[in-house]
């Protein structure tokens, strides 16, 4: 049996699946409690119990049997934790999570950022750092994870065209997506994501360095994390946020910040990702050719009705995808084809020029 407090659980996001499959655990120990990851450090977990945050250790067999499912301990997972004689924090089992945000990196490896997230709020600048196609591929991860997505353009009181670039986004994402401008350092603005702070909710913020993700924790939440202004010329932020933390919220809800995103691809398949581009997926359907590339096929319904910039940050990430399924001997027949074509042109270049 787990010791399980649901009130005051709820303040770190406890919900009644979780609770459910909490009660399900084979637990050797009648002392054992439910608690959340709340931040990882080098040599410690932090782990949350409603209350406070105490650091724990892993037990040295659990570690094993989560390395071998490919997974380490990330923010937002449910555990079950109880202490030794010593006062110790162990970690003893581990709860699957509802829903798990990832992306891969540029070696294909996988990178857990947060669990058991209902929200993500996608933070961008509507200064130097307005780039709609990495707002594009943050909404890509989301989408592919099942969490709902919320656009929040921070820096509203000081950018310029405010108006034109919240029309081009609006041209360019589905329409199901909420997207809001705001000063992310007022509880006035902020007040306008209320609908996804209810008690029990759990957001992450995602978005590049200097975006304002730890501007927004800061009005939202009890907690003070520090912030840093951004480097002229790009907006670029210098890195405030070194690990990914979990915050509560005033409002019952709780928020798991992150560091700035940098390199990185979407933790999905070709058919799912397609899926996330929903309005080119229901044009494709019409397109004369069932294989159509919308590049220059005649009867191609997609070319024209869709944002030519978006259309070509689909097919890069469609590449992506498909790189990341391909088997190693497939990337090896893929490099082997590449240099042929390669080897070609520069033929063809010396015979021009000849």
């Amino acid at each position: 049996m787990i010791a399980c407090d649901f009130a005051q659980l709820r303040y770190i996001g406890l919900q009644q699946a979780i609770a459910g499959a909490a009660a399900q655990l084979d637990l050797s120990s009648s002392t054992a409690q439910l608690m959340r990851v709340s931040a990882v450090h080098r040599d410690s977990i932090g782990v949350h119990d409603g209350v406070q945050e105490r650091p724990a250790q892993i037990l040295r067999h659990l570690l094993h049997d989560l390395r071998a499912q490919d997974h380490i301990l990330t923010v937002g997972d449910w555990i079950a934790a109880e202490a030794d004689a010593h006062g110790t924090l162990w970690i003893t089992a581990y709860l699957s999570p509802v829903t798990q945000i990832a992306r891969r990196g540029n070696d294909g490896r996988r990178q857990l950022l947060a669990s058991n997230v209902d929200t993500a709020l996608l933070v961008m600048g509507l200064d130097e750092d307005f780039n709609p196609r990495r707002l594009e591929r943050y909404l890509a991860i989301v989408l592919a994870a099942q969490v709902t997505p919320v656009v929040v353009l921070s820096k509203a009181d000081v950018a310029s065209d405010v108006a034109g670039k919240l029309a081009q986004l609006r041209q360019r994402l589905p329409s199901h997506v909420p997207l809001f401008a705001i000063d992310t350092r007022h509880a006035y603005d902020v007040a306008i994501l209320e609908p996804w702070l209810e008690a029990g909710q759990t957001l992450v913020l995602l978005g590049s360095s200097g975006a304002g993700k730890s501007s927004l924790t800061n009005t939202l939440c009890v907690a003070q994390q520090a912030t840093k202004g951004v480097r002229h010329g790009d907006s670029r932020g210098r890195h405030t946020t070194t690990a990914r933390s979990l915050h509560l919220c005033a409002s019952g809800a709780c928020i798991i910040d992150t560091p700035g995103l940098r390199s990185w691809q979407a933790d999905a398949d070709a058919s799912t990702l397609a899926a996330t581009f929903d309005d080119i997926a229901a044009l494709a359907a019409t397109c004369q050719f069932r294989d159509c590339r919308h590049a220059s096929e005649p009867g191609c319904q997609v070319r024209g009705a869709i944002d030519a910039d978006r259309l070509r940050n689909y097919h890069k990430l469609l590449r992506d995808a498909r790189r990341g399924e391909a088997t190693p001997l497939e990337r090896i027949a893929a490099r082997a084809r590449w240099k042929v074509t390669l080897k070609a042109v520069k033929q063809r270049g010396k015979n021009g020029l000849a």
